[in-house]
């Protein structure tokens, strides 16, 4: 009897916690019916979920789920996780002038850049708290910016609700600086949850267009705990002042590049993924050949990629994405702008 009651006592506790942490804002909460209905709508919702435009399974290995997980848990290879600081710069965001076009990275996928007098600040991850703490721990010397570093925002875009992109804590305490925001459909239930007036968000599906974004695809999937691909994932086109930006977001490689070059013509700046990719999952992420054929296919003046240099998210060398970028930009006279986190980038 006495163990019973051990046992039961164990599991109460084990239940309790469970639940405090699963009500943590972070994990966001249930869609709405009014946002349901509109998903699923959606011409890309088929079976219960949002689909890519071409065919893609997550994995693409021989080992079980179970097998990969083991291995990425316990094969730790040594240069996957830099041993010093990495080269980073403190800049003052809020003195850059709005007269020029500029861009700062974050490190990953964050960063700020003006265009046309705008700034737009896309997929800010600046504050390392529980849960996403548990999840990634930052390169040293690469956390150096933090929310009360951003200036006021005219736009804040979201790619889609992955941890590394949509992190509570940010876009808690940079709320009151942000006057616009554009994300994927499904993604905006998260944000008015956390407290974001739903007048100043505009959720899009793929090729819908508002205030010169273009939301486009990628070829991603989504999930932040419970529930695949109930969200969407994109890409977008900034256009403003006669210039093109594209946002890549996460994504493998497929035939969209080409398709957005063809429909919107060359673009003045891609900003791209590289780095986090495995053949084990090489439909989801950019691989470095897919990164190669998709800066080809845009046809982009200007390269900056992105995805690296901060979190450890797969086995390769944590250098070894720079190299590829260097190495693509030599084979094709790409004009490649990649610079160290907190530098300014005139485009």
């Amino acid at each position: 009897m006495k163990t019973l009651l051990i046992i039961l006592a164990v599991l109460l506790i084990i239940t309790i916690v469970a639940v405090v942490i699963l009500n943590h804002p972070a994990f966001g909460r249930r869609m709405s019916k009014e946002r349901k209905a509109r998903i699923e709508a959606s011409p890309n919702w088929r079976d219960g979920m949002f689909q890519n435009e071409e065919p893609t399974s997550q994995f693409t290995s021989d080992k079980s789920l179970f097998g990969m997980m083991w291995e990425f848990i316990m094969h730790r290879p040594k240069d996957r996780v830099p041993e010093e600081h990495i080269p980073a710069v403190k800049t003052d965001l809020h003195n850059l002038p709005t007269d020029q076009d500029w861009l700062v990275w974050f490190g990953h996928s964050s960063y700020l850049f003006c265009l046309n007098g705008k700034r737009y600040l896309v997929d800010p991850l600046l504050k390392m708290e529980f849960p996403a703490s548990v999840m990634m721990k930052p390169f040293k010397g690469t956390d150096i910016y933090t929310p009360d570093d951003m200036p006021e925002i005219d736009v804040l875009i979201i790619t889609h609700e992955h941890w590394d992109h949509l992190d509570y804590a940010t876009l808690r305490d940079i709320k009151d600086k942000v006057k616009y925001v554009v994300c994927p459909l499904g993604v905006a239930e998260h944000l008015e949850y956390w407290k974001y007036d739903k007048s100043i968000i505009t959720e899009m599906d793929w090729y819908e267009d508002t205030n010169g974004i273009t939301c486009l695809p990628s070829r991603h999937f989504s999930n932040r705990l419970f529930g695949r691909n109930q969200t969407l994932w994109a890409s977008f086109l900034v256009e403003d002042g006669g210039r093109k930006v594209y946002i890549g977001g996460d994504g493998g490689y497929d035939s969209r590049f080409r398709r957005i070059q063809e429909k919107f013509g060359s673009v003045d700046l891609a900003l791209l993924e590289n780095g986090q990719y495995n053949s084990d999952w090489k439909y989801i992420h950019a691989t470095p050949e897919g990164l190669e054929q998709a800066i080809l296919d845009l046809q982009a003046k200007q390269v900056f990629t992105v995805h690296h240099d901060k979190f450890a998210l797969a086995k390769h060398p944590w250098y070894e994405p720079d190299s590829v970028a260097q190495s693509i930009a030599r084979r094709h006279n790409i004009r490649l702008l990649d610079q160290p986190i907190g530098a300014v980038v005139k485009f």
